[in-house]
């Protein structure tokens, strides 16, 4: 099957829906399949041989984060092109409501086109911005699939209609067996040691970073021996300054890491949080913990809670709240034994989101959707976009 995928969001920035992508096509050609992707990226980044850039993106506000995608009359003649050169069975498009390739992607197809929604939100400027022509863009979507039943939600409830629920992949085999970070993740001794992980953007306030700061730093007064590794975008500054002076060197800060240094990052610690306060449709970060076998202590948000079973694949605490976290992290750092079920658990349940189980559940949807279509091809000349 000859595949095209679009990505609204820049290659040059890393992130849950670009890696994704990046996941799902190289599951795709694992299984046989051709697949081009194209996304956003700078002409001199570095890019796997299956995507294409559709040029440099610009920062837009989107769901309480800032996205970097690409949208105007030079992205439209590059999506066009690329479609009409790829001349593929299916094309499969995330995040279609944004304003980015993804619309123009849907608005310039000519067969069948298999939607993905990552989010969970119902409103944003960005949907009111392209409001004339978001009946227009739902109505040429043949099938959707939603990352969650919060994504899935909205589709029922908000946009006229359902969605197949697919959760986000995990390469699991990236994660298993990987060796940790050199000295990391150091002792575990009760009362004393102990090493929590964050990755991602820590400045950015829905990720709840403050709320693990807060519960690190009342902590580590009582844990001479308790550390932070810290990986992810953003000023060393803004990490370290909020931070008492004599805690400042418990913390290590790794900036953006490789996805390979991400995994052996995982692996680098006793505890992972993720102290999200809110806007997330599923938790991809969680299913690579479990899949580096690290214990996962999360805010209790539906998503999570769905990614790790109400509870039983890791340790939920009320979210937003530093002294419930505290309580959390004392509760599991001093027992090894209630970590190991945990962690046990977690291998179970991020079983079933592996990329080539994913995939192919994915690939239902393709042949369902070019089934829909029949071979029809839709006429595009009223698009008005390039």
């Amino acid at each position: 099957m000859r595949i095209g995928i679009v990505c609204p969001y820049s290659f040059d920035v890393p992130g849950g829906v670009q890696n994704h992508v990046m996941d799902l096509a190289e599951a795709l050609i694992g299984l046989g399949h051709e697949v081009s992707v194209l996304a956003p990226a700078d002409e001199d980044a570095p890019l796997p041989p299956y995507v294409v850039s559709a040029g440099r993106a610009v920062p837009l506000p989107y769901n309480g984060s800032v996205a970097r995608i690409a949208f105007g009359p030079v992205s439209t003649a590059r999506v066009r092109r690329w479609i009409t050169r790829g001349d593929f069975d299916v094309l499969h498009v995330h995040e279609p409501l944004t304003l980015s390739l993804s619309m123009v992607a849907v608005l310039c197809a000519r067969g069948p086109v298999v939607a993905t929604f990552h989010t969970a939100m119902t409103r944003s400027r960005v949907l009111a911005a392209a409001q004339g022509v978001l009946q227009i863009v739902l109505e040429r979507i043949t099938a959707r699939i939603a990352v969650s039943a919060l994504a899935r939600k909205v589709q029922v409830e908000h946009m006229d209609g359902g969605a197949v629920e697919i959760p986000n992949g995990v390469a699991v085999a990236k994660f298993t067996g990987t060796q940790p970070l050199p000295d990391w993740p150091g002792e575990c001794a009760p009362g004393r040691g102990g090493t929590l992980g964050f990755l991602g953007r820590f400045t950015e306030a829905r990720k709840g970073f403050p709320v693990l700061r807060d519960a690190f730093v009342a902590l580590a007064r009582e844990r001479p021996g308790l550390r932070l590794l810290v990986a992810g975008p953003g000023d060393p500054d803004d990490l370290y300054d909020p931070l008492p002076a004599d805690l400042r060197d418990r913390v290590t800060f790794l900036g953006l890491v490789s996805e390979e240094d991400k995994a052996r990052m995982l692996r680098s610690v006793h505890l992972y949080v993720a102290p999200n306060t809110g806007g997330e449709s599923f938790g991809m970060i969680l299913t690579e913990a479990l899949a580096a076998g690290t214990t996962v202590v999360a805010s209790d948000l539906d998503a999570f809670r769905r990614v790790l079973d109400g509870g039983r694949a890791g340790r939920l605490f009320r979210t937003g709240d530093p002294a419930a976290l505290r309580s959390a992290l004392v509760e599991l750092l001093d027992d090894p034994a209630h970590r190991a079920a945990l962690t046990a658990c977690g291998d179970q349940v991020v079983a079933n989101f592996d990329w080539p189980v994913v995939a192919r559940r994915v690939l239902e949807v393709y042949a369902a959707a070019i089934e829909a279509t029949d071979g029809r091809v839709i006429d595009q000349e009223w698009v008005g976009l390039g």
